[in-house]
C-alpha cells in the first residue's frame, strides 16, 4: 500500500477537513435544541404573569448560550473541523 493524502480534503485557506469532536457537537445541538424550550418557557411566563419561570428560563438559556459559544471556541482554538 503507498501512503497517498488524496483522500484528505482541504478547505479553500489549506486547512484540513475534519470532523468536529463528538463532545463539542453534542453541545451545539443539544444547547440549541435546549434554547427553543427555554425561549418557549419564558414567553409562557410572560403570559402567565410567572416571573419566577421566566427568570429561571432567561438565566438557563444565558447559561446554554454560553456553553454554546465556549463549544465553538474550541473547535477554532483546534483549528479543525467546520467552525476552524
Amino acid at each position: 500500500m503507498t501512503e497517498d493524502d488524496d483522500w484528505e480534503q482541504r478547505s479553500a485557506t489549506g486547512k484540513p477537513m475534519v470532523p468536529a469532536t463528538p463532545r463539542d457537537v453534542v453541545h451545539i445541538l443539544v444547547g440549541a435544541f435546549m434554547l427553543i424550550f427555554l425561549f418557549a418557557f419564558a414567553v409562557l411566563g410572560l403570559i402567565a404573569g410567572a416571573w419566577v419561570m421566566t427568570g429561571i428560563a432567561v438565566i438557563l438559556a444565558v447559561v446554554v448560550g454560553v456553553d454554546i459559544v465556549l463549544a465553538v471556541r474550541r473547535q477554532k482554538e483546534r483549528g479543525i473541523g467546520e467552525a476552524g
